[in-house]
């Protein structure tokens, strides 16, 4: 074989790398949006041992459904200062969120010991459906339940939902709208925006 189609044949796998990776990215694709498998309470457990007591104080909630608003959120928020922070906005009648969420009980329970995560239940007018929701997505961080949408707005700056919010150690926040089409993206963003990796 010449050099010049050695090199012609490397340039054409490259292409076609190239393309598999492009196409692996795009939207809906099966290879990016396929359900995360689920962490049993055990794996969970494990993973977050040992974790710093702001962040252990978390994981003690992991699931529930917290009342008190905006001040309450803000007094954890307060609580949390110099932990870099994950807030999910969420609700039991989206669908993407509900596809998202295998992806944030993965990597809440990776990164719990040095990311705080909390979510926010907002829009959602029945509590019991909120509830259910949790139940049947089980996660290591509580969430806020905020019926009327308002404090969904003032934490993400958007009336959709899901909706992601990173706080830096620094404080400064980067929001995303839209769902996380797989673990591997979100724990980009978090290594990215709260890492400030």
């Amino acid at each position: 074989m010449s050099p010049r189609t050695a090199i012609v044949i490397l340039a054409c796998v490259a292409v076609v790398g190239l393309l598999a990776v492009g196409v692996s990215e795009l939207p809906g694709n099966p290879s990016t949006s396929a359900p995360t498998r689920r962490l049993t309470a055990t794996q969970t457990r494990a993973l977050l041992a040992n974790s710093p007591p702001a962040l252990e104080s978390l994981h003690a909630q992991g699931g529930e459904l917290l009342e008190g608003g905006s001040r309450a959120l803000r007094a954890r928020l307060a609580a949390l200062d110099g932990y870099p922070v994950v807030i999910n906005k969420w609700a039991s009648w989206c669908e993407p969120c509900k596809q998202e969420f295998g992806a944030f009980q993965r990597a809440s329970a990776v990164y719990g010991r040095r990311v705080a995560f909390l979510g926010l239940d907002s829009g959602d007018t029945s509590r019991a459906a909120a509830a259910a929701f949790l139940r049947s997505f089980p996660v290591s961080y509580p969430s806020y339940y905020d019926p009327s949408g308002r404090l969904g707005e003032q934490i993400t700056d958007s009336a959709f939902t899901p909706v992601t919010v990173f706080i830096g150690r620094d404080g400064r926040e980067f929001p995303r709208q839209g769902q996380y089409p797989s673990t591997t993206k979100l724990e980009q963003d978090i290594r990215r925006y709260a890492l400030n990796g």
